[in-house]
């Protein structure tokens, strides 16, 4: 067979059974083969949202997501998607054109070094110079994209190469020497993390997004429970631990709520499980959790003391590692709970303190009241993606995430403009579940001519434009730190989004009032199609958040909280000395 049907073989020997993609000249010869095939092929309208809507395709079905693009602009166009992956650990095969082997580093016609230029961003890329290598190469791409510390993997397949005949094999593993993930974490490791957590009395755990990506929810909740351990996640974490438990902290960070902050100040023991410290999570590393000793469980080592020093380090796979301390915890015969029972109730106290206000009757609508009506309307499994800024942590902060794999946002990369297409990778990857994009105007319109696939292969999502005509987090920075000076954030000629949905035949409607929202989101997701809501929300609204470089508890902005504080701390707390605040 010749190299371009091999590709096309070898991906569903894989399991492919749909890519996302944008052809182009040098891949004329792999979307010959795509013609007569059985493999679902979703043209989208940028090559950006190819890789967004396969990177949101992984995250929401646990599988590989594949995007195509062609060589030179193809392959820069996929790149921020790929980098986009790579930080939050998604599993997705980037395939990109190349120009012939013969005119590889000739400055030929649409050529790039897409090898060089996607090495710092991702797990690994080959280059196929003979198509007798392709089986191989895709099996191999397949098993480094979703194993360990998931990520993306570039194939570039010349034009010649994806021409050549060649004799087909089942594909033999290639030899990748040096990569070998560990999964099972040390037993000593276990041992000496599990006689410090136990020695403990004010336990906090903090999962993030590697919880979600080794399934380990469960073995989370029941180790919560057993410790009595508070639950913070970072934001790649959300959907890890139900955020309407009684232990729940909900998100951490410079935008993370106010009990998840003061309580990890207050710790004096700190389980880290699957995350890797960013900056957003911690704030001022010299202020972070400075009382507490520190475990950290990662299945990639390179994360362990990159950035926070750690008392007992654990290699391995979370879930793993996970069913390991419980059994030794179990095996120890001493009910820890009853060690941190004070702690667990001043944590409960403070939380209930501390619950936000949501309900506005205010015109323009408060994006509070905007996320009420979106849960009001929506069931816990609906699959819910946000773009990135203001509308990413109002959604991060108020909007509660009960489910693994429901909640898909951009974390290290911050990439506007992911919302959208990761929705649409999300519902092709599980018709069956509503999906919804939650986005900012800004963002939405980096991406709006995708607005043209979803409606040419019915991909029913519904789109939630928040619209205040600012690039709203930039702006709420000047406001905050800049003395006011809005220097370049403001939208000026945003467009008519309803009448924008209606040029591409998909339905619009506009929102300004409170109580429409609901009623006009559970409209749309009953309808079977796609549509875009354009609901109007207050420019001048912020949420609190911690300066950059300052430490978690240096809060500044107004919380709306609903309730006083109902108790006595038992510990000394900086939560206590800022009651008054």
């Amino acid at each position: 067979m010749k190299g371009g049907e091999a590709i096309i073989k070898s991906l569903t020997d894989q399991g492919v059974d749909v890519v996302f993609g944008y052809p182009g000249g040098v891949l004329l010869p792999l979307y010959d083969v795509i013609y007569d095939s059985d493999m679902k092929h979703i043209l989208v309208r940028h090559e950006q949202c190819a890789a967004h809507a396969a990177d949101g395709y992984a995250r929401a079905s646990g599988k590989v997501g594949v995007c195509i693009g062609t060589s030179g602009p193809g392959a820069t166009n996929l790149v921020t998607g790929i980098a986009t992956a790579y930080m939050d650990s998604s599993p997705i095969i980037a395939i990109a054109g190349q120009v012939s082997t013969p005119l590889i580093g000739n400055d030929a016609f649409q050529e790039v070094d897409t090898l060089g230029m996607t090495m710092p961003i991702t797990k690994h890329n080959f280059q196929a110079m003979h198509a007798d290598e392709i089986p191989g190469l895709i099996k191999s791409a397949f098993y480094i994209a979703n194993t360990g510390r998931p990520g993306p993997v570039v194939l570039d397949l010349p034009k010649d190469v994806q021409q050549e005949d060649f004799d087909f094999e089942k594909a033999e593993p290639m030899e990748l020497p040096g990569y070998k993930p560990t999964k099972k974490g040390h037993p000593l490791q276990v041992k000496r993390a599990t006689d410090l957590i136990l020695s403990c009395k004010k336990p906090v755990i903090l999962a993030g997004g590697g919880v979600i990506l080794s399934g380990s929810s469960s073995e989370l909740l029941r180790l919560s429970e057993i410790l009595g351990a508070p639950v913070a996640t970072s934001l790649m974490g959300k959907g890890s631990f139900p955020e309407d438990h009684p232990l729940s902290l909900g998100m951490l960070g410079m935008h993370g709520k106010q009990v998840a902050n003061f309580t990890v100040d207050d710790c004096d023991c700190l389980i880290a499980i699957g995350c890797r410290f960013s900056d957003r999570t911690t704030g001022s590393l010299s202020k972070f959790a400075k009382d507490a000793k520190i475990v950290h469980i990662d299945v990639d080592p390179a994360e362990i003391g990159k950035n926070v020093d750690v008392d007992v380090p654990i290699v391995g796979d979370a879930k793993i590692v996970m069913q390991s301390l419980l059994q030794t915890i179990s095996q120890k015969k001493v009910s820890a709970a009853v060690n941190t029972a004070a702690w667990t109730k001043h944590v409960s106290a403070f939380r209930k303190r501390s619950i936000p206000r949501v309900s506005f009757d205010e015109i323009p609508l408060k994006p509070q009241q905007v996320i009420k009506e979106i849960s009001e309307a929506i069931t816990d499994d609906t699959i819910v993606t946000t773009d990135v800024g203001q509308n990413q942590m109002w959604m991060a902060h108020y909007f509660t995430s009960r489910i693994p794999r429901t909640f898909l946002s951009s974390g290290g990369l911050g990439t506007m403009g992911f919302g959208f297409p990761a929705a649409i990778g999300a519902k092709v990857a599980k018709p069956e579940t509503d999906v919804v994009a939650v986005c900012g105007d800004g963002g939405f319109l980096m991406v709006c001519q995708d607005l043209a696939t979803i409606k040419d292969y019915d991909i029913p999502i519904v789109i939630c434009v928040l619209d205040n005509r600012y690039l709203g987090m930039v702006a709420q920075w000047q406001k905050l730190f800049y003395n006011n000076r809005i220097s370049h954030t403001k939208l000026g000629n945003v467009p008519d989004f309803v009448k924008l949905a209606e040029s591409f035949d998909i339905k619009g409607e506009k929102v300004e009032k409170p109580g429409e929202l609901k009623e006009s989101l559970k409209r749309a997701l009953n309808s079977g199609e796609p549509t875009l809501l354009d609901i109007v929300i207050d420019p001048d609204e912020i949420l609190p958040m911690v300066p950059p470089g300052r430490g978690l508890t240096e809060i500044v902005g107004e919380y709306k909280v609903e309730t006083e504080y109902p108790g006595e701390i038992p510990y000394k707390s900086k939560a206590r000395e800022m009651e008054g605040d």
